[in-house]
């Protein structure tokens, strides 16, 4: 057995960029999931109410592939009290040939952070009308940050808005992203105000009731929404997605089980899901017109962190070359 490479945050975070290229391997990975006989098993999480976290963990092989990643990410709600980030985690990439662990990717949840704003890119990117201007992001931690850094590679941001619970978060991350993108970033005193003064809309919260309402949608708006992840979890009421023209997500039967799907009983609804791979592959139509309603619920998949996993060692793999030559 060939020695396992361990890599931290910060190693992994020398190499690699939230840029097009990684858009553009993410989004090869919704494509397999349509295109690709892929394994990937149910996601396992283990709840951990006492502290307000949940440990998750995910994985999926990709025919004709030579190697594939297990996940396992961790979100504790209460950390931001500590001082701490609520996201965290680590990857480990096995060859798919012997099983053997190629690297261990100690990343605090870097990865994850990654391909979770490259996904919300590729959504963007089939789905919001192509003369977006104004996006809005509701929350203001980590994920509504690397929302936007990846948004702007697929769309002409002129003007953000953003809503959180806590004004003093807010106005950090306006200064925070005005100086990060050079874009104006306006201060909503509620999520109604951000929803209906922007023409993309992403929800990075675990929120367990819904936040955004049908009367609020307006046409041409396009929502990511990335929040429910969990059966207790809801970002969109259920009519919101009655409202929209076009009802899109990662898995169908992850978006069931733990997405905003669970929550709507509209058969209709139900029935007309369209997968973000079908989108990506050009097997169906994402936006056919500029005024349609777009929706596009993200609850990850194992195949975005095979993608990411096998992205990075590459690129680890490259720099490493690089440094001995």
């Amino acid at each position: 057995m060939g020695t396992i490479r361990l890599y931290n945050r910060d190693r992994i975070d020398r190499v690699i960029r939230l840029d097009t290229t990684l858009i553009n391997e993410i989004e090869s990975a919704f494509t397999d999931l349509t295109t690709k006989q892929v394994i990937m098993p149910p996601i396992m999480r283990i709840d951990v109410p006492r502290n307000n976290g949940e440990v998750d963990i995910k994985s999926a092989y990709i025919e004709g592939v030579d190697s594939f990643a297990v996940k396992l990410s961790s979100g504790f709600f209460d950390n931001p009290k500590r001082g701490l980030p609520s996201a965290n985690g680590m990857m480990i990439l096995l060859s798919a040939v012997t099983g053997e662990p190629l690297a261990v990717f100690a990343d605090n949840g870097l990865l994850t952070d990654l391909r979770t704003a490259a996904a919300g890119a590729v959504a963007a990117r089939v789905l919001s009308r192509e003369d977006s201007r104004v996006a809005g992001v509701i929350g203001t931690g980590s994920q509504a940050r690397y929302q936007m850094e990846a948004l702007v590679n697929v769309r002409d941001i002129q003007k953000m808005n953003v809503y959180g619970r806590s004004t003093e978060k807010a106005e950090a991350y306006k200064r925070d992203m005005e100086s990060q993108l050079n874009i104006p970033v306006e201060v909503k005193q509620t999520p109604k105000e951000v929803v209906q003064e922007s023409e993309v809309v992403i929800t990075t919260t675990p929120a367990t009731k819904p936040i955004i309402q049908s009367d609020w949608l307006h046409p041409g708006l396009h929502i990511t929404a990335m929040g429910s992840d969990a059966e207790h979890k809801q970002e969109l009421d259920a009519k919101v997605l009655e409202a929209s023209d076009r009802f899109v997500c990662d898995v169908v039967e992850q978006s069931l089980r733990l997405g905003e799907l669970r929550a709507c009983t509209n058969e209709q609804v139900r029935s007309s899901a369209v997968e973000l791979g079908e989108i990506t592959s050009e097997r169906k139509i994402g936006r056919s017109n500029p005024n349609q309603i777009t929706i596009c619920d993200l609850t990850g998949t194992g195949a975005q962190d095979t993608a990411i996993a096998r992205y990075v060692y590459q690129l680890l793999e490259e720099e490493e070359s690089h440094e001995r030559s």
